[in-house]
């Protein structure tokens, strides 16, 4: 009987997992095929991030729970304060090298030197930085509603000139 029990338990979650997947796969789909190719993306200011950061959002909106995809642009010797983000984050470089540090200051002593075709995970409110020498374009997989908290909050340029 406990077998069973356990074994009934076991499914449940088994499937209470794969309903949450699918969902998460749903809420991303698009109703039409597209190509993205960096010499053609509409870049934006990126206000979430220190000026000179330029977004361009692939699909999913990052306002409401689901997977998105977003390209960011950063100008040479650009950096990204130490913060944190609600939920998961894959970042991929795209364009150029990036560093990705952990803690909760900017230290470029003690990053990862991270290539082209290089990718990196970031679990939910994982204090990290990043900075780059030259002009760099990442590919950022997350989860929303997407946010950022920096761990200085001198360094969130909301509502700053």
């Amino acid at each position: 009987m406990r077998l069973l029990l356990a074994s009934a338990i076991v499914l449940a979650f088994t499937a209470s997992a794969q309903a949450d997947s699918a969902l998460s796969i749903e809420r991303m789909a698009t109703d039409q095929a597209q190509n993205f190719e960096l010499g053609s993306i509409d870049w934006k200011d990126e206000a979430l991030l220190p000026k000179g950061a330029k977004s361009a959002l692939l699909i999913g909106d990052p306002s409401k729970p689901g997977v998105f995809l977003a390209y960011l642009k950063f100008p040479p010797n650009y950096e990204i304060p130490a913060h944190t983000h609600p939920f998961t984050e894959v970042v991929t470089v795209l364009k150029g090298t990036v560093w990705n540090g952990h803690g909760e200051k900017l230290d470029r002593s003690k990053g990862d030197e991270l290539d082209v075709g290089a990718s990196f995970t970031l679990p939910a409110e994982h204090a990290h930085y990043l900075w780059n020498e030259e002009e760099t374009v990442v590919l950022l997989t997350a989860t929303g509603p997407w946010n950022i908290k920096y761990t200085n909050p001198d360094d969130d340029p909301r509502g700053k000139d």
